[in-house]
């Protein structure tokens, strides 16, 4: 296993990540007033700049912003931590690499907004008819498609790792 894709791999894609979404939600928060959107397909999409004082679907947004966002703040750290941690230990077959930098950056683009603002910029308004998804941003698909790489990662490249050899 080459330390290129051990770690270079994971680095990239963490600052790929990272970076589009910061440029994204700039672009975002300096063409929209807060809780301002403009329909991209109609019925489908739409940009809406909203201010996530939450976690992931605006869950604990309620709660005392005194507290919450440290916890917020200290979560995502020790999450990063975590991942980091993973990267060394890594064999770094399959999609692991990719899905652990896709999470990290997703994690440090969040983890920039709450401690900047206090609360994260989301702005991708999926909706069909009356179904709606909450409001997401790049650093929530980096995650959620890093999750995805780690659990194709877990069911096909592990079993290879650990089946017995027929030598």
């Amino acid at each position: 296993m080459s330390a290129l894709r051990k770690f270079t791999v994971p680095a990239l894609a963490a600052a790929g990540i990272s970076l589009a979404d910061q440029w994204t939600k700039a672009w975002v928060a300096g063409r929209f007033a807060p809780y301002e959107g403009k329909a991209v397909l109609v019925d489908f999409l739409h940009i809406v700049h909203v201010r996530n004082k939450g976690i992931a679907f605006g869950l604990l947004s309620n709660l005392d912003p005194k507290w919450v966002n440290p916890l917020l703040i200290a979560a995502t750290s020790i999450a990063i931590a975590g991942v980091l941690a993973y990267l060394h230990f890594l064999p770094g077959r399959g999609p692991a690499p990719c899905g652990l930098g896709l999470l990290l950056g997703g994690a440090l683009g969040n983890l920039i907004d709450r401690a900047r603002f206090g609360y994260v910029v989301d702005f991708i308004d999926v909706h069909w008819r009356h179904h709606h998804w909450p409001a997401f941003n790049v650093a929530d698909i980096g995650i959620t498609v890093g999750v995805f790489l780690l659990l194709l990662d877990m069911l096909y490249w592990s079993k290879e790792e650990s089946a017995p050899s027929s030598s």
